[in-house]
């Protein structure tokens, strides 16, 4: 089975400007982190969810990053479940959080699928975990400990200074630590990482 699974495993994307950072993974509840900071979400907002819409694929274009030309069914979903879902991935099967999370993007933004349900992020993790580790993902998120380690992310990243998503906390080799928020503001966690290495095509697109 594991070797099925290695074979079907989807691999998550990112660029090799990268290759020499370790990349952490933490999941949380955006709702829980819009509320504590009284922020309003940007597609409720007239005028500005056109614009994310035009935006969105802009930046996918320039990435080459996989991305549905509409966007998904019932936008924004309900999230709690399947954060919860990915917490507990976290906590019991964290070598495999950053793949469960590219099956779950592309689960969303590349197939439209409503992953915020059981029995779709159910069958999106099976792919990643393999059927029994999956189901029994799905069972152990509807816990208390799902729910507070989940809980206890969120609250992280309030204390952290977030206020939406992506959020990124970096540390550079000289052990400074920097916050930024946005995909539209990682050409400055570049800079802070100090990764650009004289070729700053990726980066000038993002200042």
């Amino acid at each position: 089975e594991d070797e099925k699974l290695t074979e079907r495993l989807i691999e998550p994307q990112k660029s090799p400007i990268f290759n020499q950072v370790e990349i952490s993974y933490i999941p949380i509840f955006l709702g829980g982190v819009m509320k504590a900071c009284d922020n309003r979400p940007p597609i409720n907002i007239k005028n500005k969810s056109t614009y994310i819409e035009t935006s969105r694929k802009r930046w996918a274009k320039r990435y080459s990053i996989p991305l549905s030309p509409t966007m998904p069914k019932n936008f924004p979903p309900f999230t709690l479940h399947v954060m919860r879902a990915l917490a507990v991935v976290e906590d019991k099967h964290a070598s495999m959080l950053e793949n469960s999370v590219a099956a779950l993007y592309k689960g969303m933004w590349v197939d439209n699928k409503s992953i915020h349900e059981p029995a779709v992020f159910g069958a999106i993790l099976s792919e990643v975990l393999g059927e029994e580790k999956a189901r029994r993902v799905v069972e152990d998120s509807t816990k208390p400990e799902a729910k507070a380690k989940l809980q206890k992310n969120t609250d992280m990243a309030f204390e952290e200074g977030a206020f939406g998503l992506p959020w990124f906390v970096a540390t550079n080799a000289q052990g400074e630590v920097d916050r930024f928020w946005g995909f539209d503001h990682m050409g400055l966690m570049v800079e802070h990482l100090g990764l650009d290495g004289g070729d700053l095509k990726e980066l000038r697109a993002m200042l």
